[in-house]
């Protein structure tokens, strides 16, 4: 092997999904001098999680008061609004409504606004049945929380932006570069990849899907796990879309650790489109866009980790509803006529998919907040969850001060 360049790196960054290049661009902002370069396994940036979500600038409003989640997110969409504005990226203010279908979900829809609120997010205020209808005529609902400056960007181009701005200030995104092994070596980081051999100085893990299995080759000893879950999504023809003129959620069941199904408009690279969906099934594979992909290795690590089998034991049925729907439209559609009784299966084509990287500790809880941990002359992004894109710019600026206090720099 030979190596990439004839000196020591400063610093590789793993993994060009949005959190790996903002943290490059922090980075590169504050210490320039730095050596640093960063290291991808795909053929492009952003295609994973970064490329794969509904692409919303989350306002804040579902985090607890006082974590990572709640004051990066606030911090976070003002940034990314301000690169947008920047550099020309389309994204669109488009508001959110949270619904109430049923009586006994008014004190979560409560709830949710007072956290909303003690975030420190604008503008929130809850609507009655007529005022929602005339934000989103065709929702079902009894109230909502009205959010008017949640919207919509193209992650991909954002993505694209930071790696081209990055490229001006000297820091190159090595491509279909996997990490394969690394090690200590002489007071140094030696990482191979399939076509390299790198020596570092420090080393910053934001691998995503494998963020615990790249800690793990540095002998990070975590007690959370990477469980991946696919979301699937279906999109309303072009001719409907006027049935969904933002966002429309529901209020997040207590029992369930996702979201549930919801309605999207969404910005891509071939324009606005309106997403449904999605789901959340286990997958068979950490890359397991489709039901078919599966991988037994990687499938018997997750059902041999303690605590996704408690996490199954807790959800068993309702992980089972979700497998039923991913294999039955009706089921799907059914879900959604809960609050848009009047779509219709036909409105429907399928759409694409992504796989979250959750985090499950080992007594089986979902870890709830961005999750960083450090190993000698590293950092590792263990957890980065949704609205880790929306934050990504603050979040880039947390770890690398994070690496300035561990590294000295």
């Amino acid at each position: 092997m030979s190596n990439l360049t004839d000196s020591t790196m400063d610093l590789t960054i793993v993994g060009a999904g949005i959190i790996g290049l903002a943290t490059a661009y922090a980075v590169s902002q504050r210490f320039p001098h730095l050596k640093v370069t960063i290291l991808e396994k795909e053929p492009d940036v952003a295609q994973h999680q970064t490329g794969n979500n509904s692409g919303v600038l989350h306002a804040g409003i579902y985090y607890k008061p006082g974590t990572l989640r709640a004051k990066l997110c606030v911090q976070g969409v003002r940034q990314m609004t301000d690169f947008c504005d920047t550099h020309g990226i389309e994204y669109q203010r488009c508001g959110k409504l949270i619904v109430a279908v049923t009586e006994d979900e008014l004190p979560r829809l409560k709830t949710l606004l007072e956290r909303g609120i003690a975030n420190g997010v604008q503008g929130l205020r809850q609507m009655n049945q007529a005022e929602l209808h005339e934000i989103e005529p065709f929702a079902a609902g009894i109230a909502a929380i009205h959010s008017p400056n949640t919207g919509i960007v193209n992650y991909k181009a954002v993505s694209r932006k930071l790696r081209d701005l990055l490229h001006e200030r000297g820091i190159e995104v090595q491509l279909t570069q996997k990490v394969i092994s690394i090690s200590h070596r002489q007071n140094l980081l030696n990482v191979i990849t399939s076509n390299f051999e790198l020596q570092n100085k420090h080393l910053i893990n934001c691998g995503g899907l494998y963020a615990d299995s790249i800690g793990n080759m540095m002998g990070v000893t975590s007690e959370i796990r990477i469980i991946p879950f696919r979301g699937e999504y279906f999109l309303i023809r072009k001719e409907k879309h006027n049935m969904v003129r933002g966002l429309i959620y529901p209020v997040p069941d207590p029992s369930f650790p996702f979201l549930g199904v919801h309605f999207t408009r969404v910005i891509r690279d071939d324009g606005i489109g309106v997403e449904a969906g999605p789901n959340a099934v286990f997958a068979f594979a950490r890359e397991g866009y489709r039901f078919s992909k599966i991988n037994l290795s990687e499938t018997a690590d997750a059902l041999g980790f303690v605590g996704f089998r408690r996490l199954a034991a807790k959800y068993w049925r309702t992980g089972l509803n979700e497998m039923r729907r991913s294999l039955s439209k009706p089921l799907f559609v059914k879900s959604l006529q809960r609050m848009m009784p009047s779509i219709q299966a036909n409105d429907l084509v399928p759409g694409g998919a992504g796989v979250r990287a959750m985090a499950i500790h080992r007594s089986g809880e979902m870890v709830d907040d961005f999750y960083i941990v450090d190993s000698p002359k590293a950092l590792h992004v263990l957890n980065a969850p949704s609205p880790a894109a929306t934050a990504s710019f603050a979040i880039g600026e947390y770890i690398a001060q994070q690496a300035a206090n561990l590294f000295n720099w």
